[in-house]
């Protein structure tokens, strides 16, 4: 089992590139499924455990699948797809691989998908996909732990999303995509993830409107085909290392992103203390002697990302006054928390809030990774601290980054990967 060893204290500067965005390629490599001819090509592709595992699961369908991991780039033949399960055994690493779901159902009627797993950082359910299926006129069985649903042909509709959803949203796009007539998703989720999706879609032939918005039309059609497409820059991988930046007390220009995907990040970073330099596909920071606490409140998009929750409060755990995080997506995602105290960090959790007080420094020490997020939040806490630490289970940060102890090295950090 692979683990970090980090010594602290270095500031980050340099320049680094983004991979495609992890929430992208996961709902675009299952769309692929709906190509009843052609090959789908993928470019800037992380090999990342998550892309990994989704793949496998296609594969696992019938497609035909090659990845260039020196290039990035992945081809996906759907032609020949001759299952319509996705086995436990691959659908329990990743909550996503729910995905195929929609995809199978639109293009031959029936799926069958184990109920999914992934990170423990609170309750998910899959009850809107499932709802969402049920309205287009699927039907919905459950059995040993494997959802299953048929319909002859699917019929569009109107639905409405209890609250927003990207996961959900994308499901029901999938299956909308070749159904009869016209469907509209109400309190559709508007993350800049399912906009790419959307596009990719388009390219195959799909018409979706109001993408990006709360309210999305799809009309269905008959077939879709093959493309090539070059999915949108890993946002929440540029919030890392603007984290890092700050926490670190450097000067780091991140690639390949779209700003406006970050606003409300880029305005707490100000807030914060940091100057922020944008350009049409960069983002540049230069950090302050020391960072300003602020309050964060997590929100769906365009809200602040849950997914940056970690990243932040290991920031806040150095900076001058005390800071509020509120978390209002997962009621599990302070299991970082726990950890963080063990670097020496002042925090104090009441329900959904917590309390960071600012202390001078951490201090390097044994913590361990829960969840994706929460690693690179302490890793980001270790780059600050002083002295040696040691992040265990670096497998759970492995699923959303390919090898970020290489970018990080690149930027000046003192970091190596060792296996016990």
């Amino acid at each position: 089992m692979d683990y970090f060893e980090i010594e602290g204290g270095t500031p980050l500067n340099g320049t680094v590139s983004v991979f495609a965005a992890k929430n992208a390629v996961l709902p675009i490599i299952a769309a692929s499924i709906l190509a009843s001819e052609g090959t789908t090509i993928l470019r800037n592709i992380p090999d990342t455990a998550d892309v990994r595992t989704m793949l496998s699961v296609v594969r696992q369908l019938g497609a035909n699948i090659e990845f260039d991991k020196k290039s990035h780039k992945i081809s996906i033949d759907a032609t020949d797809i001759n299952s319509c399960e996705a086995p436990y055994e691959l659908v329990k690493r990743m909550r996503a691989s729910f995905l195929v779901m929609g995809p199978l159902l639109a293009r031959f009627g029936t799926a069958k998908v184990s109920q999914p797993g992934g990170c423990a950082i609170g309750a998910r359910p899959i009850d809107q996909h499932i709802r969402g299926f049920a309205n287009l006129g699927a039907k919905i069985t459950e059995k040993h732990g494997y959802t299953i649903a048929r319909a002859k042909k699917l019929a569009g509709n109107i639905l409405h999303f209890d609250r927003p959803t990207h996961t959900g949203t994308e499901n029901i796009i999938m299956s909308a995509v070749l159904a009869e007539g016209t469907t509209v998703i109400i309190n559709a989720a508007q993350d800049p993830e399912v906009v790419d999706l959307c596009n990719f879609l388009r390219k195959m032939g799909a018409k979706i409107k109001g993408a990006g918005t709360s309210r999305i039309t799809i009309e269905g059609t008959t077939s879709l085909h093959g493309v090539k497409h070059f999915p949108i820059g890993d946002r929440l991988e540029a919030g890392t290392y603007l984290f890092a930046a700050l926490a670190t007390g450097g000067k780091v220009k991140i690639e390949g992103c779209i700003p406006e995907y970050l606003s409300v990040v880029l305005f707490k970073l100000e807030a914060m203390g940091a100057k922020i330099t944008e350009g049409k596909n960069y983002i540049e920071l230069r950090a302050p002697r020391r960072p300003k606490c602020v309050e964060i409140i997590t929100d769906p998009y365009p809200g602040f990302p849950t997914d940056l929750q970690a990243m932040a409060m290991a920031v806040l755990c150095i900076s001058e006054g005390t800071g509020v995080i509120w978390e209002r997506i997962f009621e599990s995602r302070f299991l970082h928390v726990m950890e963080l105290q063990r670097l020496g960090a002042n925090i104090t959790i009441l329900g959904d809030r917590a309390t960071v007080i600012g202390v001078d420094k951490l201090e390097g020490a044994s913590v361990m990774a829960s969840d994706i997020r929460a690693g690179a939040g302490l890793l980001i806490a270790a780059l600050s601290a002083r002295g040696k630490s040691r992040i265990s289970r670096v497998y759970h940060i492995d699923r959303g980054y390919q090898r970020i102890e290489e970018k990080l090295v690149c930027l000046g950090a003192k970091i190596e990967r060792k296996s016990e």
